[in-house]
């Protein structure tokens, strides 16, 4: 057992999976690790961004996140004292009014699971930084569906799945992006054995690994690597903004579609931002109010 993880490569299978990864998001070398799942990895950023921002005691979010993330911030600043949350759209209408000098951490989604809409990511991380708030970005329903530029737009952290527009496969890894600016200075608390430094020495204390492996921590679920091994060979041949306008087309040809051949029965697309906005999903259909 010991001889597969060494000679085998399983022990590096996180990040050697996050470096073929790391272009599909615009991210580095060393810079994404493929682990866990999206919740526990949105827990260790979570986690790690709070304590690079130790006097400051809000996070903001959006209050139409992926439930699941305003769970784990929930759970993160629960085992803390005098965290608040600010939500967009139910305690401030815009970003912009929610942010302060005491806002630690930002934390959204690239797209809005919901509604399809696209933040630009460059911008939000602009206005974050300019309040000194470090920003977490949810890729979840953006990677492998559109271009992503973390490093280019100076996000802090990013988390993602596999399982969706990557094809993993249920049950596939999730992945933690860090970049190489903040991974001496960020935190995660999940010290599990394999974020140490020399995991096979089995000491009493834990020694964080340098780098991103320092994000890891419990042992990978192997078969479930190999179908996202399949899935990245293919993704390797993909060209992402071809892909982009392509998305973008039929997203085009379904709103009109919609339009032309269903507005005679009391349907009609609620989800109109422009189509250079929206995110992977079809836009959201709903009927109208009819008597």
């Amino acid at each position: 057992m010991t001889r597969s993880w060494k000679t085998a490569g399983w022990f590096d299978k996180a990040a050697v999976l996050g470096d073929r990864l790391a272009p599909l998001i615009g991210a580095g070398p060393g810079e994404v690790v493929v682990c866990d799942s999206t919740s526990i990895n949105l827990f260790k950023v979570f986690s790690a961004a709070l304590g690079m921002r130790p006097d400051r005691k809000v996070v903001v979010s959006e209050a139409g996140s992926f439930p699941t993330d305003l769970y784990m911030r929930e759970g993160a600043t629960g085992l803390l004292d005098g965290y608040r949350r600010r939500l967009v759209d139910a305690d401030a209408p815009t970003l912009e009014e929610a942010l302060d000098e005491n806002v630690a951490v930002v934390v959204l989604s690239h797209v809005d699971y919901r509604t399809g809409q696209l933040h630009d990511m460059a911008a939000v991380t602009e206005l974050a930084h300019s309040h000194g708030a470090l920003v977490i970005w949810d890729l979840c329903h953006s990677v492998g569906a559109l271009p992503v530029r973390v490093g280019e737009s100076g996000a802090d952290f990013a988390v993602g799945c596999t399982y969706k527009y990557l094809n993993g496969g249920p049950g596939s890894p999730a992945f933690v992006y860090v970049p190489q600016r903040h991974q001496e200075a960020a935190h995660q608390p999940l010290s599990g054995w394999h974020g140490h430094a020399d995991p096979f020495a089995f000491t009493t204390d834990y020694q964080p690994a340098a780098g991103i492996r320092r994000f890891q921590c419990s042992t990978p679920q192997l078969l479930s690597y190999a179908p996202l091994e399949a899935s990245l060979d293919i993704w390797q041949k993909v060209d992402l903004e071809q892909l982009r306008a392509k998305s973008l087309a039929m997203t085009d040809l379904f709103i009109d579609l919609v339009e032309q051949e269903c507005g005679g029965f009391g349907l009609e697309v609620v989800s109109r931002v422009a189509v250079t906005r929206a995110g992977a999903r079809s836009p959201c259909v709903t009927p109208t109010d009819t008597p």
